[in-house]
């Protein structure tokens, strides 16, 4: 019998990603999203991409007496990937309370069922905001957690602290965090992708809108920091490569292949990138230009920040393999599949 996996916020980018990798290892993932930022389209996708319709649930992680209807109504569900939060940075810094209530309450409901019904193992998606502006790159899972720059970050730090302490009152189950970088491209089939609603918050959506002509010109802000060129440097991982580290965690905790309550992994290439990079190396893998220009600093941008990944390599079994040429070369088709759909 296959392992029930609930992938919370699963029509989203990332979590629509780790739902075709749970399916294509053999788990039955079980998907709960209220739509806030995603579509349900999505579905038909995971769906041509693996021959399988996985089950779909529009619900919101806030509503604890419909979240404990589902747990009652699976019975058995052996972990847990939690994806659905809030996630954009400035309007968290102008909503924070819908944030901290988004963003915690869930994570608490969740921890709550899973301890109730027995589930043994958590996933949480995290990110590499808890480290701010790095001491020494790469950066490290032992790096210290820096203060957060806004609302969005400061709540995956709460939320890594909630887990660790309930890891240490000893909860029923094990639980890793993972601390994503970058995630970027599409699946290669084109049949899923990055579709922010609105104006997109994340750099490369924004780019491959620029270069169709949606928006009128990508800003690059900065040109005047400590790096090569002088824009900031990132580390930009592939979104399947990505998904599939979370089938590798899940593994992990499901298989006891480890005692500890508690783990923590980055997820990135361990390769730092700066802004003008990318936007010329997406220009060579394209051949379509992407106008932009030169503004000022962003207020709370760091500098550079990239991540040591030896740990997940060595403990996980787990590598970013994709090309950063072929990432974005995934991510322009992705949108070419969009205009072609009259979507974008």
């Amino acid at each position: 019998m296959k392992k029930k996996i609930l992938v919370t916020g699963g029509t989203g980018f990332i979590g629509s990603h780790t739902v075709v990798e749970l399916q294509n290892a053999g788990f039955e993932p079980i998907i709960v999203d209220n739509l806030s930022n995603s579509s349900a389209d999505v579905i038909d996708g995971i769906e041509k991409i693996t021959g399988v319709r996985p089950k779909f649930v529009e619900l919101d992680c806030n509503d604890m007496p419909a979240l404990r209807a589902l747990f009652l109504e699976e019975g058995n569900i052996a972990g847990v990937i939690h994806f659905a939060a809030s996630k954009a940075v400035g309007e968290s810094v102008e909503k924070p309370m819908l944030y901290y209530r988004n963003n915690l309450v869930s994570l608490l409901n969740i921890m709550d069922l899973m301890n109730e019904f027995g589930t043994k193992g958590f996933v949480f998606s995290s990110s590499c905001t808890v480290y701010g502006e790095p001491d020494v790159n790469p950066v490290t899972e032992s790096a210290p957690v820096k203060p957060a720059l806004s609302p969005y970050g400061n709540t995956k730090q709460i939320a890594e602290e909630i887990i660790r302490d309930a890891s240490v009152a000893g909860v029923g189950y094990k639980s890793i965090l993972l601390r994503y970088f970058n995630p970027i491209g599409a699946h290669p089939t084109t049949f899923i992708g990055e579709l922010p609603n609105g104006v997109p918050q994340n750099l490369i959506p924004y780019l491959t809108q620029t270069a169709m002509g949606i928006r009128k010109e990508l800003s690059v802000f900065g040109d005047d920091y400590n790096t090569p060129d002088g824009s900031c440097i990132r580390d930009y991982i592939n979104v399947v490569d990505l998904a599939k580290a979370h089938v590798k965690a899940l593994d992990r905790m499901l298989k006891d292949e480890s005692d500890v309550a508690l783990e923590v992994f980055n997820l990135g290439t361990g390769r730092g990138v700066s802004v003008l990079e990318l936007i010329n190396t997406f220009e060579q893998v394209t051949g379509v230009k992407v106008p932009h220009k030169i503004v000022g600093r962003r207020a709370g941008d760091i500098e550079k920040v990239w991540g040591s990944v030896e740990k997940a390599n060595e403990v996980l079994g787990w590598k970013a393999v994709e090309t950063l040429g072929d990432t974005l070369k995934s991510a322009w088709e992705w949108q070419l599949k969009l205009r072609e759909k009259g979507l974008m």
